[in-house]
């Protein structure tokens, strides 16, 4: 029996394409009202794993549920999906395509709340081929969830935007969480998942390789921050320190326990402190430890 406040589950999912495994036997629940994570590089199995809980891929094995029972073609009714490419009307302004997508379905959101909601004022009269990344992204959202979805299904949703579009984008994201909608988000930018994520796994080669909240796996795989100096601010005894100390030909950097207490050793043994930086550690460091590698483009 599954637990109630799942609103999406999937066991043993597998998805292969002769020898190579995209998605390799992962099981996963999502608890309604939370925005929920898959991470990982490209090539990873996000987007494999998307399309088989959307329904447009079939699974190689394994089971999807939808609010405790077997997900079924009405999901597609329930779900607001935005993909990665769209290909929108070219001769319709963007409340043309909002006011056709709607004609759609039965049950929708009412256009002026979703012009609202997702911030397409300034742009409403523009052609879809018009629009700027961001914009565009903007009216993608909106066109997700047109249909007052209970689960919203993001697929690596800022992807080529600048760093100030990416922002607003998140803004809309934490908007949607509030009214008690789920969102399930692919990326690979763990930044992204760091901020907006409750709760996250992150793939590797078709596998998990860990899920839980973005602190609760900081905190499980590292016990430390970093304080880095200037190699040439570095006039003490690593010994001085107790602490772990990486050196290199221009940084030191200390792996320290107590920021405090380190700050005050370095003081104590009157170390200049004008290069100071304090670094806490990030999915991003988490993904290297856990995988031996970059994110791969």
């Amino acid at each position: 029996m599954l637990a109630s406040m799942n609103i999406l589950e999937v066991k043993n999912l597998s998805k292969h394409y002769k020898s190579n495994k995209a998605v390799n036997g992962i099981s996963f629940s999502i608890p309604k009202g939370i925005c929920f994570g898959l991470l990982g590089p490209n090539g990873a199995g996000k987007t494999t794993t998307i399309e088989m809980i959307e329904g447009i891929t079939p699974p190689s094995g394994g089971e999807i549920f939808f609010q405790g029972k077997p997900r079924d073609n009405s999901f597609k009714n329930v779900a607001g999906i935005q993909f990665q490419q769209t290909a929108l009307p070219d001769n319709l302004t963007v409340k043309e395509t909002l006011q056709l997508f709607a004609s759609f379905y039965s049950k929708t959101i009412a256009l002026e709340t979703l012009i609202a909601m997702c911030d397409l004022q300034e742009f409403i009269e523009q052609f879809s081929t018009r629009l700027s990344g961001g914009q565009r992204q903007r009216l993608l959202l909106a066109l997700a969830l047109i249909n007052d979805p209970q689960i919203v299904i993001l697929d690596e949703p800022t992807t080529g935007l600048d760093p100030q579009s990416r922002r607003r984008f998140w803004s809309l994201i934490e908007e949607i969480k509030k009214q008690g909608k789920t969102i399930l988000l692919t990326t690979h930018y763990m930044d992204e998942a760091e901020y907006l994520c409750d709760d996250l796994i992150i793939l590797d080669h078709g596998q998990i390789i860990d899920q839980g909240s973005p602190q609760a796996l900081l905190s499980k795989h590292f016990q430390h921050t970093s304080v880095m100096l200037d190699r040439g601010d570095f006039t003490l005894p690593a010994t001085a320190l107790n602490e772990e100390v990486v050196l290199n030909d221009n940084e030191a950097t200390i792996l320290s326990t107590s920021v405090e207490q380190t700050i005050q050793t370095l003081i104590r043994h009157q170390v200049k402190l004008s290069s100071l930086k304090v670094r806490n550690p990030t999915l991003e460091d988490l993904f290297i430890k856990l995988t031996g590698h970059n994110l791969r483009e």
